[in-house]
């Protein structure tokens, strides 16, 4: 690459539920080529005059497509990080986006992997380039909307429980929230037709059983509140 040249690339931060919905995993997928051959990195493309997209979204939708090999249930541009030093080859940018996938989602092959975001967050695994900010900046964006949106429903099942909803929240926003604050968002989108009352329950091990819910938003975009989630204790 030449001095007057600049890197180009979107990247994808596709996040997941774990099973046990109380935290949240990131999709890797494993370099092809140099630099960082063999090292697990965020599924992305490079995009310049050679490639077949026409905008960003097209290339984002490529990179989940070719990479991460998913299609999303959700997923926005987070913003754009470059700088001299990210890439040995020189300069580059990146444009990142975020992504929920549904957690029935399992990779097939050894070329895709998911883990645990802290990880990520905490730098216990490192990443090349700058994926660690990457995704410290996509959870952050989560975060931040989880206080006055319905997003993190997106990363659930087809069907769920109240319990499963507050697990979700709670693995966004990184903290526990006030229950019966969770509960009237949900009933309040169930009144509005973004959530369904399936008539069925789910009979855990122990307790009682729990009413199975769906969600059916009528678009790609998620519910805006007017107020924000309220802090367990609140």
């Amino acid at each position: 690459m030449s001095r007057a040249e600049v890197l180009a690339s979107v990247d994808i931060v596709a996040l997941r539920l774990a099973p046990d919905v109380q935290h949240l995993q990131v999709l890797l997928h494993r370099r092809a080529r140099e630099p960082h051959l063999g090292q697990w990195a965020l599924p992305g493309v490079i995009v310049n005059g050679s490639t077949p997209d026409n905008n960003l979204e097209a290339a984002a939708e490529r990179a989940l497509r070719e990479k991460a090999q998913f299609v999303p249930r959700y997923f926005e541009q987070v913003g754009t990080e470059g700088n001299a030093f990210r890439d040995p080859r020189g300069w580059s940018l990146s444009t990142y986006y975020l992504a929920l996938l549904d957690p029935s989602s399992t990779v097939e092959h050894e070329q895709l992997t998911f883990v645990d975001l802290d990880s990520l967050v905490t730098r216990k695994l490192l990443l090349p380039f700058d994926h660690n900010l990457l995704v410290e900046r996509a959870r952050e964006r989560l975060a931040a909307k989880t206080v006055y949106s319905s997003l993190p429903l997106y990363l659930l099942a087809d069907t769920f429980t109240v319990l499963e909803a507050l697990g979700a929240v709670q693995a966004c926003l990184g903290q526990a929230v006030n229950a019966t604050s969770l509960r009237k968002r949900l009933e309040r989108l169930r009144e509005l037709g973004w959530i369904r009352d399936t008539g069925e329950k789910h009979q855990p091990r122990l307790g009682r059983p729990q009413q199975l819910y769906q969600y059916t938003p009528p678009g790609e975009r998620a519910f805006m509140f007017d107020r924000s989630l309220a802090p367990e204790g609140v």
